[in-house]
């Protein structure tokens, strides 16, 4: 079983940039992967003999107004070592796009549409990217912080 700080070392060996380690000083330190490397990066993480991380434990969507920013964060885990790791993607509110990692682990794909869904991250080749928990039709993405709910749906009042 490999320390985060250790993956992220031998990750630095093999990905030149696009790659920074974020230690916490409480909580789970966490990679900050470029948008247009994540897809390259996790099927190294899923495919590499030492590293073999075969399970995307969540996927979740984030927004950060005061940044104008999204992120998308990855917990991966190992069964075959036992090591964990968080992977994070952050991208402007205007273009919110992340290659999906749908292909790479199949468990990505729910996760990618709830991230979309609620939050409004578009992931690029997302074999089936449309709603899952609210309706086709809804507008807006609920849990981004400068959501403003509408006031009814198809006749129904949605405030309480």
């Amino acid at each position: 079983m490999k320390e985060m700080s250790d993956i992220f070392e031998y990750l630095n060996t093999t990905f030149e940039e696009g790659l920074s380690y974020n230690e916490a000083e409480t909580g789970q330190s966490w990679v900050l992967v470029s948008a247009p490397t994540i897809k390259e990066v996790c099927k190294f993480l899923r495919d590499d003999e030492e590293l073999r991380f075969n399970y995307l434990m969540c996927l979740s969507g984030v927004h950060y107004p005061k940044e104008n920013e999204l992120e998308a964060v990855y917990h991966l885990h190992s069964t075959i070592h036992g090591h964990t790791l968080v992977l994070k993607v952050r991208v402007p509110e205007e273009e919110p796009h992340v290659p999906s990692v749908e292909s790479i682990w199949k468990t990505a794909n729910w996760h990618e549409r709830e991230a979309y869904d609620l939050v409004g991250i578009h992931f690029e080749g997302h074999p089936d990217l449309r709603r899952i928990l609210t309706p086709q039709d809804w507008e807006g993405h609920p849990l981004r912080k400068d959501y403003e709910q509408q006031e009814s749906y198809r006749g129904v009042t949605t405030g309480i």
